[in-house]
């Protein structure tokens, strides 16, 4: 073989080498990088990690079984929701709370509540009791990010975590429907600063004005805004007495008349 055409196969043979190099080297990177460190990839979202929360045994070890078939999230734990519920949330480094209602909207409101101050990155999926309105905007205030009906498919649960893993809310579309709804009311329900200077009232005895409009008991105020009863009446008696009303009746209308409600 001639010296140029040796040189020609050497160089050659080198650059075939260096291409292998290269592609070694990107499929290393493939592998052993996290996508998001190669040319500015977004990672592929984990698993995620559910803790699951119920009073009754069986239901919680069917919820586990259930999830854990699905093979794209992992079920970290499952407890009581109390005593050791955030302990257990923590320890685990949960992203996702399975939460079964106990029946008690109070009790339920405040365990959300819980949660979410002491383990806030957690997301709360509520599967709730009464499906009511009451029931659902309660909890959304308390935090939940996915609010789903006792009646709920195994389907529905697992769209649910996806959903919420994935950044989303989740609840019922009827119940979507009343959040509008009550975004709206609350929106129209609020008078001038001036008006609400000279009725004198505190910012919760305006939200109560609107539930009194509509016919609530006390007992149904109090469920709505996770007050007793007691605390309901009041803030109706000093109400009553703010506006110079007889009763519950006449504290509408004078709101009414003073430009409060439409």
């Amino acid at each position: 073989m001639s010296t140029g055409a040796r040189q020609s196969f050497q160089s050659s043979e080198q650059g075939l080498r260096k291409l292998r190099s290269n592609g070694d080297r990107r499929t290393s990177i493939g592998q052993d990088e996290s996508p998001e460190r190669v040319r500015g990839e977004v990672r592929p979202a984990t698993k995620p990690r559910v803790y699951l929360a119920a009073e009754n045994r069986l239901l919680r070890e069917a919820l586990s079984r259930m999830l854990a078939k699905r093979g794209d999230m992992e079920v970290v734990g499952m407890e009581t929701v109390e005593p050791s519920l955030t302990a257990g949330l923590l320890k685990e480094e949960a992203d996702i709370l399975l939460l079964t209602s106990r029946g008690n909207m109070i009790e339920d409101v405040l365990a959300i509540r819980k949660v979410r101050a002491t383990v806030p990155r957690v997301q709360v999926i509520l599967i709730g009791v009464t499906g009511t309105e009451a029931e659902f905007l309660q909890c959304v205030r308390a935090g939940v990010r996915g609010y789903l009906p006792r009646d709920a498919s195994a389907e529905d649960v697992v769209e649910g975590v996806r959903a919420v893993q994935a950044g989303k809310a989740v609840c019922p579309g009827t119940l979507c429907a009343a959040l509008f709804q009550h975004f709206e009311r609350e929106a129209t329900s609020f008078p001038s600063a001036g008006v609400r200077q000279r009725l004198g009232l505190t910012r919760r005895e305006q939200q109560l004005i609107p539930l009194i409009a509509e016919g609530l008991t006390n007992k149904e105020i109090a469920n709505r805004f996770c007050l007793s009863e007691q605390t309901v009446k009041n803030h109706l008696y000093r109400m009553k007495h703010k506006v110079g009303a007889g009763d519950r009746l006449d504290i509408v209308q004078v709101c009414r008349i003073q430009g409060f409600m439409v």
